[in-house]
């Protein structure tokens, strides 16, 4: 990134929230063509979203994952008065799919409303990434639209996995 360009998304930052993040998300992508999250997912993520159960944090998720198979499953975010008894949407949305006999996850869409993209926090990363490829994308989106996507190595670098376990 050239250093007019750092200039001008810091200052940015300053004076234009909404524009910072465009320059921000258009900087991860390095200026290439941001994928859209597939509208299927997109869709369920989205319903998910609206059925999160949040009345302590306020801060519905929703996530949508497209199994191997082709299935779609969804979940979102329940809170519980004891705080880490909650569950993340893309915990609920992988239980859905193993509940179905599903074990491999080819794509996923996490959705939330904020000033920042959404992203899985980091025991999610690594729940996605039990039932993931490298290369699977995920989503980062909200209501209108994505907004930003990585593949799981990108997500999770270095990441653990079944393959560290297997015996040689």
């Amino acid at each position: 990134m050239s250093g007019l360009r750092r200039r001008l998304i810091l200052t940015a930052a300053v004076f234009a929230p909404s524009l910072y993040a465009a320059l921000k998300a258009e900087a991860k992508t390095d200026g290439k063509r941001l994928m859209d999250a597939p509208k299927d997912l997109h869709a369920l993520a989205r319903a998910m979203m609206d059925r999160a159960y949040a009345p302590y944090s306020k801060f519905h998720v929703g996530a949508a994952i497209r199994s191997a198979g082709g299935k779609l499953y969804g979940g979102c975010n329940v809170e519980n008065a004891a705080y880490p008894q909650g569950c993340c949407a893309e915990a609920s949305a992988i239980s859905a799919m193993v509940g179905n006999g599903e074990r491999r996850i080819a794509e996923v869409v996490v959705m939330g409303i904020s000033p920042e993209p959404v992203t899985p926090c980091g025991g999610c990363r690594q729940k996605l990434r039990e039932f993931s490829a490298s290369d699977v994308r995920v989503y980062f989106c909200d209501p209108s639209g994505t907004r930003g996507s990585m593949t799981m190595d990108e997500l999770l670098p270095l990441s653990f996995g079944p393959a560290n376990l297997k015996k040689s």
